[in-house]
Order: C-alpha cells, then structure tokens, then sequence
C-alpha cells in the first residue's frame, strides 16, 4: 500500500495548542510563570529538552499558581504544549525561558505601563508584539513565509478582506508567487467570478502529493484501507492517523450509489453516515448535500431532499471519484482554515494595526500611512527568515524600510485620508476622531441601551459564556462588566465626554476590551464640564461583580481611598464615587454612608472632610436604560440620596429605587 505524505499548504501563526480566551493576560502570566520557575534553584541549570520531569514539574507549578484547570493525563506534553505558541514568535526561546523580546513584555506587564508614546500611537505591548510578527516565520513544504508580513502587503494590496478571504485564502500565500496568484484570485471574486472553494481546490490539486494520491485512487478498487491512504490524515487516533478517515468508506459507497444508481432509498442512510465523519468535515458534507435535516423528509422526499450538486450527477466512476476525492480534501482543507483563522486572528490582534470589524479586516489609520509607501518592499522579507527573533530591537532593524518617517506618515495620511496633519498631536486628534467613530458605530451595531440591558441581566445571573458571546474572549468577565459599564454611562451622558480616556481599560484596535496580567486602576473617572444641572466635577465610577463577604472585603477600603486620593491629587472637591455592582452588600452600603462624615487623610497631613460614595445596582441601571434616563436627573437623585439621613437598612430602597421609580411615573405622566 503506497504512502501519500500530508504537506502542509498553509500559515498560521503560534500553535492551537495555545488557544485560550483571555490571550493576551494568558501571555503575560506565561512568562511571568516561567521567569519563577527557572528563577528557583530547583531549577536553574537544567535543560528543558527532553526532560519530561522537569517538564511535568512546570506543569504541576502551572497548576499550582492556577494557570491549568483539572489534571492533564500526560502533564509533560501540556507543559509542552501550554508554552509552544510563545516559541513561535520569539517570546521564549526553545529551552522555555523568556528572550529578550520576551523579558521586553514581561517588564511593560509588570510595569503596568502601556503607553502610546510611539510614532504609531499603539500601546507599548502592542509595538512589543508588531516587532515580533514582523520577524516571525512558517517553514510551508521547504518554503519560509512571515505570515504578518503577508497580510499587510495583502492589506495594502486589497485595501481590506472580508472574513472569509483572511480565513480560507490568505493562508495559501507561501510563496511570493502563490501571493500574486491569490490576490489575483480575490480580486476575481469581487468582480463576480469564480468561488472560494475553486481556488482552494486549484490551489491543494497542484500539490505533488495530492496529484499522486488522485491518480492511485482513480486506478484502485476502493476499499476501507484506499480510503484511509488517500485521506492525508495529520491526527493520531485508536488504531493511528487512518482511524479518522474510516467512516469514510461506508458514506462513498452509500453516496456512490446515490449518485451513479440513482438510489433515492439510500439518502436518509447518507446522512446517518455523514454523522460519523468527525466534526467540521462532516457539517460541511451535509451542508453541501442536504436540502432538509428532518428524517422523515430524508426518508419521503429520497433524491430530492438533496442539493443539485455536480457529484451527485458524475456521468461516469472516474469521474464520481475525483469529484469525491476533491470535495473529500476541500472539506478537510476548511475545516482546517477555519481553526487556524481563530488562532491567526488572536495572534494579529495583539499588534493593535489590525482592526477586525462587521466581517472585514483592515489596517487602521496609522499602520497603513506607515506601510503605504514601503509596501513593495514587504515582499523582500516576505519569504526569508528572521535571525534576531528572539531580540528586541528597533523596526529599523527588522528592515531599513521599516523605520517610521514622521513626515511621510502626515504626507500618506492626507493622501489616503484627506487629513492634513503636521504635528504628533494634530495627528493624535485625527486618531482620536476616527476612534470615535468607530466606537459610536460598535455601540450602535453590538452595545445598544437592550443589548446593555441584557447583558447586565447575564451579569447578575453569571452566564459568563452568553457574555464572552456578545462582547470579547479576550477579555476577563470583572473587565468587561467594567466596559460595559462604561459604556452604559456612556449613553446616559448622551453620548457627552471622552469616555474612551474615561475609561481606565486596554481596549484593542477594534475597541473591545483585553485584560491585562497587572495594570492601572480599574475605575472610570468621568468628567464633567459645569451645566446648569450640576458643577464641573468628576464621576468615579466603580464597577464590581464581587458579592458577599468578597464585597466587603475587597472593595470598602480601596474604593474610600481612591475616592479621598483623587480629590487630593486633583483639588476637585465636588468629585464623588458611585459603586456600581450586580449585588449591595449591607455592611459596604453602611461603610460609605459612614464616610460622609469621615476625615481621609493623604500625605503631609492633607486631608478631605467627607467622601461622597453612593452605590447602584445593575436593576436599577436596567431600569435607567430602559427608560432613557439622563444624568442631568440622576445627578439630582443621588445628590438628594447623598444629603438623606435615611437609616441604612432602608436608605436604598427608600432614596435611590422608590425615588428612581418616581421621577419614572413622574416623566411618563408628563
């Protein structure tokens, strides 16, 4: 029996086996994990190469510090594996300790310090990560391929790419000619011609193995064991790589009957078959033959409850076969694209110069002005490996092309934007306008005042999967109550305020939040100007799921003292705090009642007479929303609360709800 040898036809950057929400703070805790690990004696001065104690060793540290969940049957192989993806683009070298791009990273976590101070205006783990997929390389069937650089030489090209263009063809460019060919295709199918499918297909059926593989299958007998040769498969199983291909051969003989003997009896059997083709492969199988999934139209309808497709209509065995044997290897080819496209994704993201927005991909404002004038000259280090992955250096010395003239970064930006520029800040100013933009644009298409109401009802029922759903999984679900919060006062300040700098939050190219390993306080200080509703003054908002004893433990003293600090550090004595949470702890409500008349002292014996603190739970915020309450009316409403000598059991109920509820009635009869 010959063998066909899977090739790989693709990029992708890092590896699936670091794959996780949270990405970047997983990264982060990562390398700070193992900066301990070879820090400690225990440690120091042995090799990681093949040594699976060792091995297993950081994995029960992992354990320990709760970087892993459960207890992995081969915990030497997921310690392996959990640090792979940092291998990849040279945060850690292959010995598993970080590099100095990696020790870069680390210092910027531990710093809490992402700054924009560059000429890009990205944070300072942003640059960290661009510099490092600029370098990064995939070794593609002999061929070496920097899959970033690709993609913003395709971006440049393009202009944009619709999701499935990023996910199934950008990939295939591993060569500086199948680059062309693929944007060449791209092209086409916006101008209406040709499919994904037929590109993907010509690109895979130009492969030697895949030659060879058609040609023994169209001149064998087909038999369970020619299936399994044919099928390329890279997964082990039970009985090895050819296990997952064996379900296989009953779904081509039952389909070959349909096809060339027109059994319409066997059609509610096919589709019985094609469960037990293992995931994505299988669906696209039925998506592609099945009119119907009800089994008593499969049973009735026969040969019309499928689609119209070619094979299904082969006018010969050959010709069935190849048409099995490309649509077998399609589907496969897919499926795996479309795993890939998550990972690559992620990976991208981390650079903050790619936004990821209503089915499209593009460069944002400044990493285009910045590349637009070099973008021939990517493809010179498209297809070359890097030699200084593992350091950090200056994008000068990735390449000299690299490096960012200011000037010609305002003259491209009135080129491409029709924005004149001749400064940092006018050019800052320009960004942020396009920010906002954008970010009235995602509020209006995700983060609406029902789609807020309803995620905070997900808060306060903890269904932390519908949440990750609707907002981001690169986010923890404490930030995102935070972003979400934000944006909820956002819209009951009527959209007033730069709420984007308000909030105290790392948000990606795309204006969703990340979090981070360590960082800057987690409150929003919104500022307001005077109004003949109020005085100029400053909102800190804190917003927190902790609930129980956690609440009282976790937020009475930090809250008071950012409180007492900020009105030091900023001489804004109408400054106040409103606490907001899915849940009012009793003792935390009795905690800043009491802080009104409580004397916070800073340094140098400063001190403030009385902390303004009041609380909101996500209910009442619903209610707000819903009834399009506006801050002008709750800063009455709280104000009132505030002066109220109302005991504690009831000052809730009785000064924020009931009064809320009233001035509701109250604007409803108006």
């Amino acid at each position: 029996m010959p063998r066909f040898p899977f090739k790989s036809y693709c990029w992708a950057v890092g590896t699936t086996s670091f794959r996780t929400i949270d990405f970047n703070v997983r990264i982060e805790r990562q390398l700070a994990l193992l900066d301990e690990f070879w820090a400690s004696s225990e440690n120091a001065g042995l090799e990681w190469s093949g040594n699976r104690v060792l091995q297993e060793r950081y994995y029960r540290f992992m354990q320990k510090h709760g970087f892993v969940d459960g207890d992995a049957a081969r915990p030497d192989k997921d310690a392996r594996e959990k640090t792979s993806g940092l291998t990849a683009i040279g945060l850690i070298d292959s010995k598993r300790k970080p590099t100095p791009a990696g020790t870069a990273l680390l210092d910027i976590s531990r710093r809490g310090d992402f700054n924009r101070d560059n000429l890009l205006q990205i944070p300072a783990d942003s640059l960290i990560y661009l510099k490092q997929l600029l370098k990064t390389s995939n070794d593609v069937g002999g061929s070496i391929v920097r899959p970033f650089v690709v993609t913003a030489y395709a971006l440049l090209r393009l202009e944009h790419l619709t999701d499935d263009e990023f996910t199934y063809l950008l990939p295939l460019c591993v060569t500086r000619e199948s680059t062309e060919t693929i944007i060449d295709a791209i092209e086409n199918l916006r101008s209406g011609n040709d499919s994904i499918d037929a590109v993907i297909t010509s690109r895979i059926m130009a492969m030697d193995n895949y030659k060879a593989a058609l040609n023994y299958f169209l001149t064998e007998r087909v038999t369970e064991s020619v299936i399994t040769t044919i099928g390329m498969n890279r997964k082990s199983g039970r009985a090895g790589k050819k296990a997952y291909d064996k379900p296989y051969f009953p779904f081509y003989e039952t389909l070959r009957d349909i096809a060339l003997n027109r059994n319409g009896e066997a059609v509610l059997k096919l589709y019985e078959q094609s469960h037990k083709i293992r995931n994505q492969p299988g669906t696209l199988w039925r998506q592609y033959l099945f009119r119907t999934t009800a089994r008593r139209r499969l049973e009735c309808d026969g040969l019309a409850a499928l689609n119209d497709v070619p094979l299904l209509y082969s006018s010969n065995e050959n010709e069935f076969k190849r048409l099995f044997f490309e649509q077998m290897h399609l589907f496969k080819v897919r499926a795996n694209l479309n795993d890939y496209a998550d990972l690559n994704r992620r990976y991208f993201k981390t650079t903050d110069t790619v936004i990821f927005v209503d089915g499209k991909i593009e460069l944002d404002m400044f990493p285009r002005c910045w590349m637009h004038s070099a973008s021939d000259d990517l493809l010179s280090i498209a297809f070359t490996p890097a030699d200084n992955l593992a350091e950090n250096v200056d994008l000068s010395d990735i390449s000299a092309f690299l490096a960012i003239d200011e000037q010609l970064l305002y003259v491209n930006l009135r080129q491409l934007y029709g924005v004149v520029a001749a400064t940092a800040a006018e050019a800052g100013k320009v960004i942020n306008d396009r920010r906002y933009e954008r970010f009235n644009a995602l509020i209006d298409a995700r983060f609406d005042r029902s789609v807020l109401i309803d995620l905070f009802g997900n808060f306060e029922r903890r269904e932390d999967d519908a949440i990750r759903q609707a907002v981001t999984n690169n986010a923890d679900i404490p930030t995102i109550f935070e972003y979400v919060v934000g944006i909820a006062w956002y819209l009951i300040s009527d959209r007033r305020g730069d709420v984007l700098s308000y909030m105290n939050l790392s948000l990606e190219a795309d204006l969703l939040p990340r979090t981070h390993a360590v960082g800057g306080s987690a409150d929003i200080e919104y500022v307001y100007t005077r109004s003949a509703a109020y005085p100029a003054h400053t909102l800190l908002i804190e917003a927190t799921l902790a609930d129980g004893t956690n609440q009282r433990r976790m937020e009475m003293e930090p809250v008071s003292r950012h409180t007492g600090e900020y009105i030091l550090s900023h001489g804004d004595t109408n400054a106040y705090c409103l606490f907001v949470s899915t849940f009012l702890n009793r003792n935390v409500i009795s905690d800043f009642r009491n802080r009104r008349t409580y004397k916070y002292y800073g340094l140098h014996e400063k001190f403030v007479e009385g902390l303004k603190i009041l609380v909101l739970a996500t209910p009442e915020l619903r209610i707000i929303l819903e009834h399009g309450i506006g801050y002008d009316m709750l800063y009455s409403l709280f104000e009132s609360a505030y002066r109220s000598d109302e005991p504690v059991p009831s000052w809730y109920e009785k000064e924020v709800v009931e009064k809320l509820y009233r001035d509701i009635n109250y604007g409803d009869d108006a």
